[in-house]
């Protein structure tokens, strides 16, 4: 970065320092500068050299926030908040359900001032959305915002995209899209790896990108760091629908899914009972697309990316250890999906790099295919990146370097020649090894939850992790626990 840079990226970090003092959380402030920034980047576009009409009313434009002070500017901004998220498109959409989290009008003006001394327009879409991404990711930290179950480590996300190889003019959808760090993935994969003409370009921002996301606080950052990035358009349709995307088949069909659906086994919505208390119930979705219903959200989400996919698409899919080995309606979805889709990969992920704790996870890969009287699947191949792996998100965070030898045995330029790493006399401790379909489909409820590898810990006193690694492996396995028993008491209290 350069030195203007520099000075930019620093100055919206003290501010956000000094808000904290005022008891305003990151993802407060990220949601002031998106409806500011946002504002003020229309602003700019209006004028020349673009003299672009961005069908904001002048009333609630950004001169209207320059021009006022103290209780006046307070008013007047809460009133335009709620007026713009009114609107159609992606306006609306960046400003519904908003409000003024900054009591203070002094320090609202003076954050309105820092924003107007800049030119956003002509910055680098790498330098806004490194400033925004610097912020998404402070505010997943935060555990207390619960904003972690929104943001996949950026390492992960790049090795997931670097295997699946997006190619230019093909679609790519996230139907959990959280703040968008897949399609931002994609996106970098892309311009990085292509020379794209004028038209691959064009669709590349327009036309590549459709997620859902229900919560609309996420779905606005979601909105805006995609903006920034130079995806889609302030006067553009939203690409990001807030319908929950399990709800039905919408129809429309991709080449690619990419997606971490959100933490937590069980669906539900909350309601209003006789007694004005408020109550939550499982839901479960009725679908002729589904081979299994269920009340468990990540065996729903598999179902559904499925549905998703072209008869060529590919995806990649984040998902909790239960989908892995979980009976009943799990043993359904497993072998359906062993039937009617290649499941060819299985990366085992480690604990200690998600935001939310208690996480045991792993990535599948799977390519849709068509109808078929064989199964699509032949074998499967395993990467153990969990076994004596330890990662804390301060001290030992993620790196794509550490992915770096999977995304090497995964071989993208041709994925059906491949070498396991394992052999059990020479190499026991190989992380890369392939099973059958037929040993899968004779394990007890075709668990996929394989592992061979010996835990070095248990075996050798001697060989202990630090005592910090032994207390985030407590930590995660006790958080891992709460949220069993969390989920066992609310389906006896449902059964009452």
């Amino acid at each position: 970065m350069d030195a203007n840079t520099n000075s930019i990226v620093s100055k919206v970090w003290s501010f956000c320092n000094t808000l904290r003092d005022d008891g305003v959380s990151y993802g407060d402030y990220l949601e002031q500068l998106t409806y500011l920034l946002f504002l003020k980047m229309a602003d700019e576009y209006s004028k020349p050299p673009y003299n672009r009409d961005l069908q904001i009313p002048a009333e609630y434009n950004w001169e209207s926030l320059t021009t006022k002070r103290g209780a006046e500017l307070e008013t007047h901004y809460t009133h335009l908040l709620r007026e713009l998220g009114q609107q159609k498109g992606i306006l609306g959409q960046i400003f519904t359900k908003s409000q003024n989290k900054i009591q203070d009008p002094a320090k609202l003006y003076k954050l309105i001032d820092m924003i107007n001394k800049e030119q956003w327009s002509v910055m680098g879409a790498d330098v806004k959305g490194e400033i925004y991404e610097g912020l998404l990711e402070k505010n997943a930290e935060d555990t207390k915002s619960g904003a972690g179950q929104y943001f996949t480590p950026r390492a992960l996300i790049r090795a997931m995209v670097e295997c699946v190889r997006p190619e230019p003019s093909k679609t790519i959808a996230d139907p959990a899209c959280g703040t968008g760090g897949f399609f931002l993935g994609a996106y970098d994969f892309l311009v990085d790896n292509y020379s794209l003409d004028k038209e691959q370009k064009e669709f590349l921002k327009f036309k590549t990108f459709f997620g859902n996301e229900i919560v609309a606080s996420t779905r606005r950052l979601a909105l805006m760091n995609l903006f920034l990035h130079n995806i889609g358009d302030i006067g553009s349709e939203s690409f990001i629908s807030p319908a929950d995307a399990l709800i039905s088949d919408a129809g429309q069909r991709f080449d690619y899914v990419l997606a971490n659906p959100p933490f937590g086994k069980k669906s539900s919505q909350t309601f209003t009972n006789e007694s004005g208390e408020q109550e939550k119930e499982d839901l479960t979705y009725n679908r002729q697309d589904f081979w299994a219903t269920t009340s468990n959200k990540q065996l729903n989400f598999v179902q559904h990316i499925k549905t998703m996919l072209k008869t060529t698409g590919q995806a990649a899919v984040v998902v909790p250890d239960n989908v892995l080995f979980e009976g009943g309606a799990g043993e359904t979805v497993r072998k359906k999906l062993l039937e009617n889709t290649d499941l060819h990969t299985i990366l085992r992920l480690p604990t200690g790099i998600f935001y939310a704790h208690g996480v045991k996870a792993n990535v599948i890969f799977f390519d849709a295919k068509p109808a078929s009287s064989e199964p699509w699947t032949k074998e499967i191949w395993y990467y153990d990146y969990r076994t004596n792996v330890h990662h804390t998100l301060k001290k030992n965070p993620l790196k794509l370097s550490d992915l770096r030898d999977f995304i090497d045995c995964y071989n993208t330029a041709n994925r059906h020649k491949r070498s396991e790493t394992y052999h059990p006399e020479t190499n026991p401790d190989g992380q890369w090894r392939k099973f059958s379909y037929d040993k899968i489909i004779s394990r007890d409820k075709t668990s996929l939850d394989i592992t061979w590898i010996k835990d070095k810990s248990l075996a050798d006193l001697d060989n202990l992790p630090n005592p910090d690694v032994l207390a985030e492996d407590i930590i995660e396995n006790l958080e891992a626990g709460l949220l069993n028993f969390k989920s066992i008491l609310q389906e006896l209290s449902a059964a009452q």
